[in-house]
C-alpha cells in the first residue's frame, strides 16, 4: 500500500488525532516509518465523550478508546499500533517522541512540544512497513526564546528541585485552593505560552487530573 504523509494524517484527522511527531526507527522489527499519534484540539473531546468506552462507565476509557480506534486506523493503513499502556511490552514513547525532533525536555522536566506544548499526550503510535516522507522537523525547542514561566507556576512548587514532586502536588489538589489545577488543568502546564494556543478544553484537563489524583 503506497501511502503520503498527507495521506496518513488525513486519515488521523478523520478521527480526531493528528500526527505529533514521526521518525524512521531503526530498532522495531518491520516498521520503516513510526508516526507519533495524539488529539486533534479541540475536537477530541466531544468524539471521545460521546464514544461507547467513555458513556460505559468502566475504568480507562480513554486508553480503551485509544487502543480500538488506533488498531482500526493501523489495520486500515496496513500497518502495526504501539500503545504507551497496556504493556508488557512497554514502549518507549518519551524517547520516540525526542527522536521525532517535535517534542524536548521542558524546564520542569515535562515533555514539551512544538505545538502542543506541555499539553502534550500520545495516545498510540502507528508503524509502517513503508519508508515515508516526513516534513522536516523544528530547527529548535519552544522553550529556547521563552521566559519558562512554568518554571514559577505552580503553587507548591512541584517542579523545584529538579524532579516532579508528585506528593506534594496530590496533596495541594486535595485542598480548596487546588481545585483551580484540578478543574483546568496543571497551572505550570498552563502557563505554557505554546499550551495556551493549542486549544485543549477545561474538561478535557479536568477528565486527566481525576485520572491522576
Amino acid at each position: 500500500m503506497t501511502q503520503s504523509y498527507r495521506d496518513i494524517e488525513n486519515a488521523a484527522l478523520g478521527r480526531h488525532l493528528r500526527i505529533r511527531g514521526a521518525f524512521h526507527p531503526t530498532d522495531l522489527e518491520g516498521v520503516a516509518t513510526l508516526l507519533l499519534l495524539g488529539p486533534d484540539e479541540p475536537g477530541f473531546w466531544a468524539e471521545f465523550t460521546a464514544s461507547p468506552e467513555y458513556q460505559d462507565t468502566q475504568p480507562e476509557p480513554m486508553d480503551r478508546w485509544s487502543a480500538r480506534v488506533i488498531t482500526e486506523l493501523a489495520q486500515q493503513l496496513g500497518g502495526q499500533a504501539f500503545f504507551p499502556f497496556g504493556g508488557p511490552p512497554w514502549h518507549s514513547f518519551i524517547a520516540w517522541a525526542k527522536t521525532s525532533g517535535r517534542a524536548w525536555q521542558s524546564p520542569i522536566n515535562l515533555l514539551v512540544h512544538d505545538q502542543a506544548g506541555l499539553f502534550i499526550s500520545y495516545r498510540g503510535a502507528l508503524g509502517l512497513s513503508q519508508h515515508i516522507d516526513l516534513p522536516p522537523a523544528p530547527i529548535a525547542a519552544p522553550c529556547t526564546d521563552c521566559a519558562q514561566p512554568c518554571r514559577t507556576a505552580c503553587p507548591v512548587d512541584a517542579f523545584a528541585s529538579g524532579s516532579y514532586n508528585v506528593p506534594a502536588c496530590k496533596a495541594y489538589l486535595a485542598t480548596t485552593a487546588g481545585q483551580d489545577c484540578m478543574e483546568n488543568g496543571c497551572a505550570a502546564r498552563r502557563a505554557c505560552p505554546v499550551s495556551q494556543t493549542f486549544g485543549r478544553l477545561p474538561a478535557q484537563s479536568a477528565f486527566h487530573m481525576r485520572a491522576f489524583v
